[in-house]
């Protein structure tokens, strides 16, 4: 791994979530950082994290919200480096508590942009999702929101030098909510519901997720929205790899659910890139050309015209045996 975050003050929020711990892990053994701040609002999560990672003089916990703007500019004082991943991410909890997930997911976001302007943060960069683009739930809605404020944050930091990007991926093996440990508790009773025989999704593991951020973090400018070039899964096989054994049941799409999930839609890739294993989705705004930013990567070229990067029409495919390798590992 590279050394860029050697020798940095970083924060995460949402810190003891399951990308912030893989995140704090990851950065903790794999480089030399000044210092970590895990950021989160459940005690009993930092108190159990705290105990798993041990003495570490690098390591600061702190309590808050990010709908608390004043316990956030406490935090974020002299951090070089934020990641927000705190977000209210379960899809029918949000359509049923509308604005508990506006309050965390939206005005969350523009509290994290306030307080790494007011602290002079150099570098942030926000984890989104595939069901911010063209979103059909609020989770999705909420989030496409997010990584607006986030993108548009660049335009008004003004003597600022903070500068803000967005990261935005698919589905997280064995993450909190994923369905793998659905299908797992399943298995026994020989029957796993499968809402729809034809449904995709993106698929990507935990180390993938943090690398990919991190990778980002070194590479960005300002304003993209980065996304990984990864695999899609067909419901069915990853039911298949976990439970070969049982019944798949078809119950219906549910609310709020697609059939195909979507990184990047036909008008957001009139602005994209395709580099080695990302795309980037660049700002439409003039501030981004009059910036004077490098306007692309070595090796980067416009999509084609049409281009939508979805699951369905993925060109990689994970099989059973991958799949099960995945979730067993």
């Amino acid at each position: 791994m590279s050394a860029f975050l050697d020798g940095k003050s970083i924060l995460i929020t949402g810190g003891t979530g399951s990308f912030g711990r893989r995140f704090v892990r990851t950065v903790l053994t794999e480089n030399d950082p000044r210092r970590v701040v895990i950021f989160s609002r459940d005690e009993l999560k930092q108190y159990e994290f705290n105990q798993e990672l041990g003495p570490d003089p690098r390591v600061r916990f702190f309590i808050g919200d990010v709908r608390d703007r004043d316990r956030l500019l406490r935090a974020f004082d002299q951090a070089e480096i934020v990641v927000h991943a705190a977000a209210l991410k379960q899809v029918p909890a949000a359509e049923y508590n509308p604005f508990e997930a506006v309050k965390t997911n939206v005005y969350g976001a523009q509290n994290v942009i306030d307080a790494a302007l007011d602290r002079d943060v150099s570098l942030v960069i926000a984890l989104s999702t595939d069901k911010a683009s063209s979103p059909i739930n609020l989770y999705g809605a909420t989030k496409l929101v997010s990584d607006k404020l986030f993108v548009n944050a660049n335009a008004y930091a003004g003597s600022h030098q903070t500068r803000f990007s967005v990261v935005r991926y698919g589905n997280v093996v064995g993450s909190r909510g994923s369905v793998v440990p659905l299908f797992r508790g399943l298995a026994a009773s020989g029957r796993i519901p499968v809402t729809d025989e034809r449904m995709t999704r993106f698929w990507i593991t935990l180390d993938q997720g943090v690398r990919f951020v991190i990778d980002s973090l070194e590479r960005m400018h300002g304003g993209e929205l980065f996304v990984p070039q990864i695999p899609s899964m067909r419901v069915v096989d990853l039911a298949r790899a976990i439970a070969p054994d049982a019944r798949i049941e078809i119950t219906g799409i549910r609310p709020g659910e697609k059939l195909h999930e979507e990184m990047i839609s036909v008008d957001d890739a009139r602005r994209t890139l395709a580099a080695d294993g990302f795309y980037v989705v660049q700002p439409d705004a003039e501030w981004w050309t009059q910036s004077g930013r490098p306007l692309g990567w070595d090796g980067a070229v416009p999509v084609p015209e049409g281009f939508r990067y979805t699951s369905d029409a993925n060109t990689q495919w994970l099989s059973i045996d991958q799949l099960r390798a995945m979730v067993d590992a």
